[in-house]
């Protein structure tokens, strides 16, 4: 049980007397009550947050030593994996840690701090997928004018106001969970501190505070979302018209890794939320939440270096000139 800074009381819509103020810790959801399956669950996390870590540490040094990479594109997607990065970061080696010590327990400053740095990846993923699709945008309906109108101040510009924006969202969550002052519970159904969890863990009214957090939600989310699909909408008219089969396959295949990695993030994200509202149990919440967090930025680096040739030729080169260096033979073929 969490300790208290304060002594207990009763919240005015409440008559439990386990209601609590000053709540200095909180207990996270464990993925299995079986302590014999505690290490085999470590193991695969901390191998599937190492492929991450990996993989997205591959494509970023493959974006930066690389000349022919140095485009809006890959710089978009260089930040992309920084962020996917940060956002696992946030929760695994936490859940990692904790398998391995059998505790559940998270303090109520570690708690603010996870949440608030889990928001503002997952916003800051949310707006570089829309800054992405953007960018194809231009690139297949103005190609003519695509080194005009992306050019390096634009690029900056628009990856700092992703960050920025991002962490407004941050803060904002921040400041609605610290003016949660009672609690009915201390025990979070999820791995990680989930903002819309501790509302519903307080004892006081949230009506106000789930609405702006509603209302954050349509803005942070719907808005990236809705020019997305308005900027696939164009993309897909603009690539109709092209005449050959061929000029059409080449089109698609330029914006076919983003596409995949806008479903892919979009689609566990949507089905971990229906799942904390629809599904009674909250393991099988939780199994959807381990999706998002984790499963999607382990498959992201594969994705992009799996369907992009750029990609694979650049870590062709990058693995040769290490092994250069070493004075071993390449095997990889240079493409």
């Amino acid at each position: 049980m969490a300790q208290q800074r304060g002594s207990a009381a009763q919240c005015p819509s409440y008559t439990d007397p386990q209601n609590l103020t000053g709540v200095s810790e909180f207990l996270l959801l464990e993925l299995s009550d079986d302590p014999e399956l505690q290490p085999v669950l470590a193991g695969l996390f901390l191998s599937m947050y190492l492929v991450t870590v990996l993989g997205n540490l591959l494509i970023i040094l493959a974006v930066s030593s690389d000349s022919h990479l140095h485009t809006p594109m890959y710089f978009f997607l260089s930040n992309l994996s920084l962020a996917d990065i940060g956002f696992t970061s946030t929760t695994i080696p936490k859940m990692i840690v904790d398998m391995q010590t059998h505790s559940r327990v998270i303090a109520y400053a570690g708690c603010l701090t996870q949440m608030s740095f889990f928001v503002l990846f997952a916003c800051v993923d949310d707006m570089l997928l829309s800054v992405m699709a953007y960018d194809r945008f231009v690139a297949i309906c103005h190609p003519l004018q695509y080194r005009v109108i992306m050019h390096p101040r634009l690029c900056g510009f628009l990856v700092l106001l992703s960050f920025f924006i991002s962490l407004l969202d941050s803060q904002l969550h921040s400041l609605i969970v610290l003016q949660l002052t009672c609690f009915r519970d201390v025990a979070i159904s999820n791995f990680f501190c989930d903002p819309s969890q501790l509302l519903h863990l307080s004892c006081s009214d949230t009506f106000i505070n789930e609405m702006v957090i509603y209302f954050m939600g349509a803005i942070f989310g719907c808005l990236p979302i809705s020019g997305i699909l308005f900027s696939y909408y164009k993309i897909v008219s603009s690539i109709l018209r092209v005449p050959s089969s061929g000029g059409k396959c080449k089109a698609f295949s330029t914006c076919g890794s983003h596409l995949a990695v806008v479903c892919l993030f979009y689609g566990t994200g949507l089905v971990g939320y229906l799942s904390s509202v629809v599904s009674p149990s909250p393991r099988k919440s939780m199994v959807a939440s381990v999706m998002y967090t984790v499963v999607t930025p382990m498959l992201n680096p594969f994705i992009y270096s799996l369907r992009n040739r750029d990609i694979q030729s650049a870590l062709c080169r990058l693995h040769g000139r290490i092994v250069k260096s070493h004075l071993l033979h390449p095997f990889c073929y240079m493409g």
